[in-house]
């Protein structure tokens, strides 16, 4: 029990998640000490009295306006002293033992520093997007096209969800979801901390890809599951916004990354697929009944 975990929880007007959720993980974790630690977003809907009430043990951070996830996400982790950080949504829910499993895969391989379970939906059927690869263009196009439900076993049109492998299978991939991350401290130590340019999304993404630039391994670990419900809280409260700062977020992380790899009239095509992809998106919100920005990542 000598190992730490810190769970590191942003809320924003998601109280019943959070409140299952933190049920959940004491409920689900035993092999290891947790310290909890949740940055309230400003949120007016009784979070902070529900937390103070229900789990007075844990450690509660206070903004008082929501100044997005990744900014105080980065509180969190910074605030953490436990061995092991994990990036932790309010809309989850902790399957039994997924948190001592992603533990244990870390403490086998110490060359492991990010590792992710296997996210289910609420009908327990796999969440692709917990295990992806690098968002190229033409992996991001064949994705946003439905090509890579065409061709499943193909890695030609499936290089964003790899859905060609197994959802099953163990193995070192790209990225993860922030969903549920498990980070090494010692990662941390090296890199740094989530890229705050990002606003609320492609902050996992980035962060994976600085964790492989630096030599370390990010790992899918199906062994660990844990139900995501997707959509909640800031996306489904501000979902206009959600939306744009999705492709905000993309365009910075393109930038930054992937650019310097592709001639620039590429680029400039990409950037204008982008705009348009925004306001396709925007548009079909504003007709939709339940609007919400919804789980792309």
């Amino acid at each position: 029990m000598s190992t730490v975990l810190s769970i590191c929880i942003v809320s924003y007007q998601a109280r019943d998640y959070l409140k299952a959720c933190l049920t959940s993980l004491y409920e689900s974790t035993s092999l290891f000490r947790l310290e909890v630690i949740v940055v309230d977003n400003g949120s007016r809907d009784g979070t902070a009295s529900m937390l103070a009430e229900e789990f007075p043990k844990i450690s509660i951070i206070r903004n008082e306006t929501n100044t997005g996830y990744t900014r105080p996400m980065n509180q969190a982790l910074r605030t953490g002293s436990g061995d092991f950080l994990v990036q932790l949504n309010p809309d989850t829910h902790i399957l039994p033992g997924a948190l001592d499993r992603l533990v244990e895969c870390m403490l086998s391989n110490p060359k492991i520093g990010i590792c992710g379970p296997k996210m289910l939906n609420r009908d327990r059927t796999f969440q692709q997007q917990c295990r992806r690869g690098d968002p190229r263009p033409w992996a991001v196009i064949s994705y946003f096209l439905g090509l890579y439900k065409l061709f499943p076993k193909s890695k030609v049109f499936g290089g964003y969800l790899l859905n060609y492998l197994s959802e099953d299978q163990a193995t070192a991939v790209e990225n993860v979801s922030g969903s549920c991350m498990l980070i090494r401290r010692a990662l941390v130590e090296q890199i740094g901390y989530l890229d705050e340019d990002l606003y609320a999304y492609q902050e996992d993404t980035d962060f994976c890809w600085r964790a492989r630039a630096a030599g370390w391994l990010v790992y899918f670990l199906p062994q660990a599951q844990i139900i995501h419900y997707g959509g909640q809280g800031g996306s489904r409260v501000e979902p206009y916004r959600s939306i744009i700062e999705w492709h905000r977020s993309y365009w910075i992380y393109y930038r930054k990354h992937l650019a310097k790899d592709y001639f620039f009239l590429l680029n400039w095509l990409y950037y204008l697929l982008m705009l348009v992809k925004l306001v396709f998106a925007l548009s079909v919100n504003f007709l939709r009944k339940d609007k919400f920005a919804g789980p792309k990542r």
